[in-house]
């Protein structure tokens, strides 16, 4: 077992070196150094990835983080929070404008940072060849490459929480109009096959490479084909082609599980709190945590505990949401109380599947004393995959390692792919080896073989990727009437402590065709330009 002292040194120390700190940038474009003396070295280079490697941890620091907010649109959870507070969850969740009416501009914090982000990105590619490179063609390729992979990645996000978006390449102020999806996802797919053919080999913490980009584009031709009813990625990308990918990071070597090849680890020690507990002289923790970076990793968010208010976003600013309501219970640490566990998902488990309680806190078969009164839509299960760390005497660990405070300070990544991704999604598009990948997967967990067809693999990504921010998209790719067929229902929850009744309607779903609520204000702002989605009218 490792101390207090290592699984920090682990989770927070290694990061630092090798991930994107605010440090270097604050949250204005890089091009407030100006022309005339930045984008003309190699360092000018290097420090401009960095600053779009900001602009990720940027994106999920305000609003409802996209990780968050895949968690409470999908079957996994409920939108929870304080039994007092607003009911933008709700609205959310239940795909409702009319649940919380003047919530109208709940992810307008993440759409100006999306195009803040966007913009350094775009003004990097743009000044690419003002750069003196020394000839170094290859670094050239692979500061390109990065930085197209994030614009993908952006995109990505956008496109599937608000489909229309203006697409913008070029920095510019002007008002832009929404773009066809067709054609972002044009843009994401041409940028994310540079990605491929041209980024880094090597497997280094806090950058994206080749690997990085073949694993999300299968991810994206899966949603999009799906969703879209599509044979090919917009004529760009087809099945073979997708597929072909994900051999090609199989075939590498340079991933694995976590938890295979006798390395004495287990799926619940992917997860900090799942692999965690108080020591022996209860005044610690100790961990068989495998740490960050780990060997299943293929692309991850980078966070530490540097967070502060004067511009720095290196800290895990949503974590807080789903850690349990004002309480904690070493090791698991305090929050805001989102996104409670649908009953279902926890019934739903396979009997001896280890993922169950590595993923999720079952509140009384755990004999937590936990007080419901101030929970909003309480189900007795919570999120353990993700959520804040405390020490046996009740302190956040983020805030005993000088954090400013719990609620920027958590520093636990957001493991956007992970090995079992990519084995799961070749299995899908029907790798030779399928069954080998899925029984790969299945092993681990504990359970035995099953045959290997479509719906034993959207079953299985259920399990696996549980709280990931990857189900709700599952579901939506299944087409819209799958997702809101599987989403809708009416139950019982606790409200303060008092029964209440949750509904989710297949219409209400149906109607938004599973997108949300662009900002309204950006709308106001663009004078028109922009439109609603339907369903939020």
């Amino acid at each position: 077992m490792k101390t207090l002292k290592n699984y920090i040194f682990i989770l927070a120390c290694s990061m630092f070196m090798g991930a994107c700190s605010s440090s270097f940038l604050d949250s204005e474009p890089i091009t407030e150094l100006t022309d005339a003396n930045f984008y003309k070295t190699t360092e000018d280079a290097e420090m401009a990835i960095v600053g779009c490697y900001d602009g990720l941890q940027l994106i999920y620091a305000e609003g409802v983080a996209f990780p968050v907010a895949s968690e409470v649109l999908s079957d996994n959870t409920f939108g929870g929070t304080g039994n007092t507070d607003g009911l933008g969850y709700q609205q959310i969740d239940e795909f409702d404008l009319s649940r919380s009416p003047s919530d109208l501009n709940q992810f307008e914090p993440n759409w100006k940072n999306y195009y803040k982000a966007l913009y350094r990105v775009n003004m990097l590619l743009l000044k690419l060849d003002q750069i003196d490179w020394k000839g170094d063609v290859a670094y050239r390729n692979s500061i390109e490459a990065q930085a197209r992979f994030l614009r993908a990645y952006f995109y990505f996000d956008m496109v599937r929480l608000w489909e229309r978006v203006p697409l913008i390449i070029v920095p510019t102020k002007d008002n832009v109009p929404q773009a066809e999806p067709d054609d972002i996802y044009a843009q994401i797919t041409d940028d994310l096959l540079f990605a491929a053919e041209n980024g880094d080999e090597e497997v280094s913490p806090g950058r994206v490479n080749k690997w990085a980009a073949k694993s999300l584009l299968a991810r994206v031709y899966l949603f999009y084909t799906g969703y879209y009813n599509k044979t090919d990625l917009v004529g760009k990308v087809s099945k073979t082609q997708a597929l072909q990918g994900l051999e090609d990071v199989i075939s590498s070597q340079k991933y694995g599980l976590v938890g295979t090849s006798n390395d004495g680890k287990e799926f619940k020690d992917l997860w900090p709190a799942a692999s965690s507990k108080a020591n022996s002289a209860g005044d610690g923790l100790e961990t068989t945590y495998v740490g960050k970076d780990n060997k299943e990793t293929i692309f991850a968010i980078k966070y530490n505990i540097t967070s502060d208010y004067n511009g720095n976003t290196d800290g895990n600013h949503w974590l807080v949401m789903l850690g349990l309501r004002e309480q904690s219970f070493c090791p698991y640490g305090k929050g805001w109380g989102a996104c409670t566990v649908n009953p279902k998902l926890y019934n739903a488990f396979e009997n001896g599947d280890k993922r169950k309680t590595a993923s999720i806190i079952a509140i009384q078969e755990e004999g937590l004393n936990f007080k419901n009164s101030g929970q909003r839509e309480y189900t007795g299960y919570s999120i353990k995959k993700y959520t804040p760390l405390s020490l046996p005497d009740g302190r956040d660990v983020a805030e005993a390692n000088n954090a400013v405070n719990f609620m920027i300070g958590q520093f636990q990544d957001y493991v956007v792919i992970r090995y079992a991704d990519v084995l799961l999604m070749a299995a899908e598009l029907g790798s030779a080896n399928a069954q080998t990948y899925f029984d790969l997967v299945r092993q681990r967990a504990g359970l035995t073989s099953k045959t290997v067809n479509q719906d034993n693999i959207m079953a299985e990504r259920r399990f696996e990727f549980a709280f990931e921010g990857i189900r709700y998209w599952d579901l939506l790719r299944q087409g819209l009437t799958v997702a809101a067929s599987t989403i809708a229902e009416s139950t019982t929850v606790l409200n303060g402590g008092v029964q209440a009744t949750k509904t989710i309607t297949q219409q209400n779903i149906t109607k938004t065709r599973g997108f949300q609520m662009i900002p309204y204000n950006q709308i106001t702002l663009s004078a028109g330009v922009l439109t609603q989605n339907e369903g939020w009218k």
